[in-house]
């Protein structure tokens, strides 16, 4: 321990309180004698003369005053004891202003900056005596530091725990106590030190570099060679490489593209990745005995596929921002997507409705998934509350699973937040694009669809950590006829009435005009997580195909999920339901069905039911569409329309996810399957009676992500349905499986 004097101390602290209040210039100042070399001895005499005083080279001179201090208690038994949460007021006796300021733990306080006048001050605590000064003088570019001894209450009834006796009558308020205490009063100036030279000869002077440097761009800031151990580990910093995304690299928007021509908050994001995807699976497929075995009598072929898909995707990110939570002021982004695929059948029309395509397709397609402008319209408050709009190719997702809407499609969109970004909303009106058939990417012609859609996100609604969803949209799909690029048509479906009765009058076109209301939510309620919502569909079809004739919708949708974490696993119980229609060719449609759906539910990619598509065989629909749950009876997700006469489907699942470790993770799935009603596929079948059970989904499979980031992913998993009763009316009792991989690869 080191042992100062009172007038050490004094200085001391008086250097540490002017350090604080003066920053840069005060120390710089005071460090001076310290950093100057020894004037020569011909001008020590004319150094040592009284002479005006000189400030240090661009720095401004202070206007303003500092008080702080400590407040003790004075009966403690070394009279050190600091007294906390004691209040201080200073009140200018000539404004009248009033500032105050709370002791720490320490006693310590603080008050800046403070114009210069003279001031009454008053300190308080409980249990202690007020204490007041009536005139303290604080003057321009001045510190003051005040010690402040606090006497406890005279008779200690404040820290007595018996009663006061009667006959002493009310306690006095600290108001009424008179003034008590003791306190010492130090001031400093910079010229206050004794040490301090006021006339400076500039040969002393440290170059205008050392005192102030100017930095033309903040963000090119050479760090120097630094490495504390030889060994490989953890540095402080590491040095830049055009192919090291994480480490200033300028076309990861870490620092500006172009600071010379665009300024210092012009940015520029790219973004490259890399998805090889393979699908072996075995579904039900058409034998085709008439050209592919002759001689064949079964129905159902061999239903082994092969499907291999490698992606390659490019953003260029360019925005005028701070690269921080602020949002950005302005927008451009650009997405380019290549998909090369192969798919491989044993079967013939699969590929093609044409025998003559064969059982092999290899396809390629370039699609534009991404391009937009964005513009901030204003800022609506302190906490980065704004509005912006959206013009262009942009992602959307309606909701917080992708039960209703996922799709990258041309858009004009408003979105925001408020309170504090408690309150997210969007609006956006979508006019569709066609797509490629084989890669599921845009394709360069419109397509008669548009969608309005709404929704507002409410954080903490109910509970903390619940955000509630409400979504308000309007499909609006024009009649239309398409084959998609396989020859197969689609639009309308090939199925029921299709056909006009009139000879040449060709396909009968029908249009969807439904809305959908829908509450959603999504968060944890104390150490349960929970996701529910409900959709309901209301609107008409101007002519159905399997109805054959115009109906009126009426559909719903719900989900709920609750799952429950323990130490590194998450367990996980969820049911889903849409509704079905029991009476197909009357004018009312309850089964509900979406507009282009995506979702991460019941075991997402790890559920067979949800990640392939089978074919309703003897038909040109689908079942199910890949990547969607419900039973929609539609040609195609993407180019195909929406149809409201489906079973509909009950799904239960349960589950788990297994936090195995910080860089594997592993997943297990089962649903229980069911059609909510089978009227109509007994319709199309022609076949009566079909159970209602679908059957068992089994599924399990891992992630892994090598270096702890999301730039290197490994997804694999094998997936199988044991068919029920009503599956097995429908088709065979052979059990189902695909077995799944993707490597993803991101810079």
């Amino acid at each position: 321990m080191i042992l100062l004097s009172p007038r050490q101390a004094q200085r001391a602290f008086c250097a540490i309180c002017c350090i604080a209040s003066f920053g840069v210039a005060s120390r710089t100042a005071a460090t001076l004698p310290r950093q100057a070399a020894p004037p020569a001895q011909g001008s020590a005499r004319k150094s040592s003369e009284q002479g005006p005083p000189v400030r240090i080279p661009r720095q401004q001179a202070q206007t303003s005053v500092a008080l702080d201090g400590v407040v003790r208690d004075a009966n403690a038994p070394d009279a050190t004891r600091p007294v906390s949460a004691a209040v201080l007021t200073v009140r200018n006796a000539e404004s009248g202003q009033t500032f105050t300021a709370t002791t720490s733990v320490e006693g310590v306080f603080r008050i800046f900056p403070l114009p210069p006048g003279h001031y009454q001050l008053r300190a308080e605590a409980k249990d202690y005596a007020p204490f007041e000064l009536s005139d303290l003088a604080l003057e321009p570019n001045e510190v003051v530091t005040l010690e402040i001894s606090l006497n406890t209450v005279p008779s200690l009834e404040a820290r007595s725990r018996l009663p006061r006796l009667p006959e002493l009558g009310p306690a006095p308020s600290a108001e009424a106590q008179p003034s008590s205490g003791t306190h010492r009063e130090f001031r400093h100036r910079l010229d206050s030190d004794p040490n301090y030279i006021e006339n400076i000869s500039p040969d002393t002077l440290p170059p205008v570099a050392d005192v102030y440097n100017t930095v033309p761009n903040r963000w090119a800031l050479e760090q120097p060679d630094y490495r504390r151990y030889p060994q490989r580990g953890e540095y402080v910093y590491s040095k830049h490489r055009w192919y090291d995304p994480f480490n200033r690299n300028r076309v990861k928007g870490d620092e500006p593209i172009w600071p010379g021509l665009l300024g210092q908050q012009v940015f520029l994001d790219i973004t490259a990745s890399s998805d090889s995807f393979f699908d072996g699976r075995r579904v039900p497929s058409p034998s085709n005995v008439s050209s592919a075995r002759p001689g064949s009598s079964g129905f159902f072929g061999r239903g082994e596929q092969a499907f291999f898909d490698q992606t390659l995707r490019f953003a260029f990110d360019l925005f005028h921002g701070d690269a921080a939570f602020k949002p950005v002021d302005w927008r451009v982004r650009i997405t380019p997507e290549i998909s090369l695929n192969n798919f491989k059948v044993h079967e013939l029309g699969l590929v093609g409705p044409d025998p003559r395509s064969g059982t092999n397709r290899f396809d390629d397609h370039v699609g534009l998934q991404e391009a937009f402008v964005e513009v901030k319209l204003k800022d609506l408050g302190p906490n980065y509350d704004f509005v912006s709009t959206r013009a262009g190719i942009q992602q959307f997702n309606a909701d917080f699973r992708g039960f209703l809407f996922v799709d990258e499609e041309p858009a004009l969109r408003i979105f925001g937040n408020l309170h504090s970004d408690r309150i997210e909303y969007n609006l956006a009106y979508f006019h569709f694009l066609e797509k490629n058939s084989n890669s599921g990417l845009n394709a360069f012609e419109r397509r008669h669809q548009q969608v309005l859609l709404g929704n507002v996100y409410l954080q903490d609604f109910f509970f903390l950590g619940y955000t509630a969803e409400f979504v308000v949209a309007w499909n609006k799909d024009d009649p239309s006829l398409h084959y998609d690029d396989n020859g197969f048509l689609v639009r309308p479906s090939p199925i029921g009435n299709v056909i006009n009765e009139n000879p040449g009058a060709g396909p009968i076109l029908h249009g969807i005009r439904v809305g959908y209301f829908g509450w959603l939510g999504s968060g944890h309620i104390r150490r349960l997580n929970l996701t529910h919502a409900f959709y309901q569909a209301i609107g008409e079809d101007t002519f159905n195909p399997i109805a054959g004739r115009r109906v009126t919708v009426n559909a719903q949708m719900a989900a709920a999920e609750v799952s429950y974490d323990k130490d590194w696993i998450r367990y996980r119980v969820s049911a889903f339901y849409t509704s079905g229609d029991a009476s197909p060719r009357d004018g009312r449609a309850r089964g509900f069905d979406s507009i282009v759906d995506l979702p991460n539910f019941a075991g997402g990619l790890f559920s067979f039911w949800n990640r392939e598509g089978i074919r309703l065989l003897g038909s040109g629909i689908l079942l199910t569409t890949p990547g969607s749950l419900i039973p929609s009876l539609r040609a195609s997700k993407e180019e195909g329309q929406a149809n409201f006469v489906n079973p509909g489907i009950f799904l239960a699942n349960t589950g788990a996810d297994f936090e195995i470790t910080p860089k594997l993770r592993g997943f297990a799935n089962f649903n229980y399957l069911r059609f909510e009603r089978t009227e109509p596929l007994e319709f199309l079948l022609f076949q009566s009676p079909i159970h209602h059970t679908i059957g068992e989904d089994f599924g399990v499979g891992v992630e892994y992500r090598p270096p702890l980031t999301e730039n290197i992913v490994l997804t694999g998993g094998v997936s199988a349905l044991q068919p029920g009763q009503g599956f097995k009316d429908i088709y065979t009792s052979r059990t189902l499986f695909s077995l799944f991989g993707s490597v993803k690869f991101t810079f």
